[in-house]
C-alpha cells in the first residue's frame, strides 16, 4: 500500500531508511556495537561495507552481522563481494557498475538472494532493471566524502526522473542525512542510504528513530 508520497517500500526494502555500516565511519567504536545501536533503533535493511581488509576477517564481520540482524529481522545486503555473501548467508548483495555484471552474480546467488546495483544516470538504471536487479540504488544526489563516485550530485529531479522511468524499488544514496532526508522520499525513493550521519551519531539508535519518524504514516 502506497503512502501519501505516492510510494511504498515492500519485501525488498521493509524500511524507508537503508543504513549501510562502514567502519571507517563509526569514530573508532565497534562495527557489533552500532550495528546493535542500528537495529535497537528499528533498522530493518542493511549493507555491510568494509573495504581493504582480509577476506578472512570481511568473512568473520559477515558472519556476526548475519547472526545479529537474523534475530532482529533485519535483512543484511553485503557490499561488492558475492563470495561473503554466500558464506555469510546473507539475503543479497549490492554491486557497483564495476563489480561483477549482474547476470553472473545472479548465476551463483540464485533467484531467492536479492541484487542491487548502484547507478548514476537513466542508462543506467534502466539497465540494471532490464538484466533482473531486484532494486538501484542512485546517486549521489547530493554531495558526499564517503565514497568518490565519479559524478556529481544528481539532486532530487533527476531521482524524479528515474522514478518515473523504472518500476524496481530505488534507494537513494549520497549526501543524504536527517535534515535533507523527506526530500529524497518526496521525489520517489522508495529508501534512502546514510552511512555517517547515522554511524557518526553520539545516540545511534535514536537517530534512527528520530529518522524514522519523519517518513509520512500510511494510510
Amino acid at each position: 500500500m502506497s503512502n501519501a508520497l505516492g510510494f511504498h517500500p515492500g519485501p525488498l526494502l521493509p524500511s524507508p531508511l537503508y543504513a549501510i555500516l562502514d567502519p571507517s565511519q563509526t569514530k573508532g567504536r565497534p562495527l557489533s556495537s552500532i550495528l546493535r545501536e542500528l537495529l535497537n533503533g528499528g533498522i530493518r535493511i542493511i549493507q555491510l561495507r568494509v573495504k581493504e581488509v582480509a577476506t578472512n576477517e570481511l568473512f568473520t564481520l559477515g558472519r556476526e552481522a548475519r547472526q545479529l540482524t537474523r534475530t532482529a529481522g533485519c535483512l543484511m545486503i553485503v557490499n561488492d563481494r558475492v563470495d561473503i555473501a554466500l558464506a555469510a548467508q546473507a539475503d543479497g548483495v549490492h554491486l557497483g557498475q564495476e563489480d561483477l555484471p549482474l547476470d553472473v552474480a545472479r548465476k551463483l546467488l540464485g533467484r531467492e538472494k536479492i541484487i542491487g546495483i548502484s547507478t548514476h544516470d537513466l542508462a543506467q538504471a534502466r539497465q540494471a532493471e532490464r538484466g533482473g536487479a531486484d532494486y538501484i540504488g542512485f546517486g549521489p544526489i547530493f554531495g558526499t566524502s564517503t565514497k568518490d563516485t565519479g559524478y556529481g550530485p544528481r539532486g532530487p529531479a533527476m531521482l524524479r526522473e528515474i522514478h518515473k522511468a523504472v518500476k524496481i524499488p530505488i534507494v537513494a544514496i549520497g549526501g543524504i542525512n536527517e535534515k535533507n532526508i523527506t526530500q529524497v522520499w518526496q521525489a520517489g525513493a522508495d529508501a534512502a542510504a546514510i552511512i555517517s550521519d547515522l554511524l557518526g551519531a553520539e545516540d545511534v539508535a535514536g537517530k534512527v528513530r528520530r529518522i524514522l519518524s519523519l517518513y509520512p504514516p500510511q494510510p
